[in-house]
């Protein structure tokens, strides 16, 4: 068990208004099990690759007879069990989460506090967000901020297909905390496996 707990902001870069979570994880939390958290916290399918990225170094979880990160200068994280304090020491202090490299899905963690351990309470724990996670697949932020514009214009060419593609339920402010926090408590921490 860590004897520290990081408070981190998880908030996918240029996304307008800010798409963020807060969380309370271990300060020695693998990066393999930090992936499944942020999956799941954001709301991603994991259906796509993912990097971390830390003072130009990047970090990946290669497959087995892999042979496609060999020509680049990475590292397997889950080879080497890099914990998030091995890249995160400070407060303040952040690294990039890429997801999905077509659409570059780009997160900044950021270390907003060390923390003591509360005795009795489970981590990892989201404490905050905002705003609903962008579909899989939608084109990155600059495609969602349009899909976004699209469904507030009823008589735009592309609403049907639009408001077919998000769900007629689709609501772009939606996060509740609660619903996050229940699936943290699952195996893989709610994260879906494929």
């Amino acid at each position: 068990m860590a004897n520290q707990i990081y408070q981190i902001q998880i908030a996918l870069k240029d996304s307008k208004p800010k798409i963020w979570r807060r969380l309370l994880i271990p300060s020695d939390m693998l990066l393999a099990d930090l992936h499944k958290v942020i999956q799941t916290s954001m709301g991603w399918t994991n259906s796509h690759l993912h990097q971390f990225i830390k003072d130009k170094k990047f970090y990946e979880a290669r497959q087995p007879d892999d042979d496609f990160w060999d020509d680049f200068k990475s590292i397997d994280y889950k080879k080497k069990k890099i914990r998030v304090s091995d890249l995160l020491l400070v407060e303040k202090e952040t690294m990039i989460y890429e997801y999905d490299f077509g659409d570059g899905w780009e997160h900044v963690i950021t270390l907003e506090k060390i923390l003591p351990v509360e005795e009795g309470r489970k981590y990892p724990t989201c404490v905050a967000g905002k705003m609903a996670c962008p579909p899989e697949d939608c084109g990155g932020v600059w495609g969602y901020a349009e899909m976004l514009k699209t469904i507030q214009q009823p008589e735009h060419e592309d609403y049907n297909d639009t408001i077919e593609w998000l769900g007629e339920n689709f609501e772009p402010e939606y996060f509740n905390v609660d619903e996050v926090n229940e699936f943290l408590g699952e195996k893989n921490y709610g994260c879906l496996s494929f």
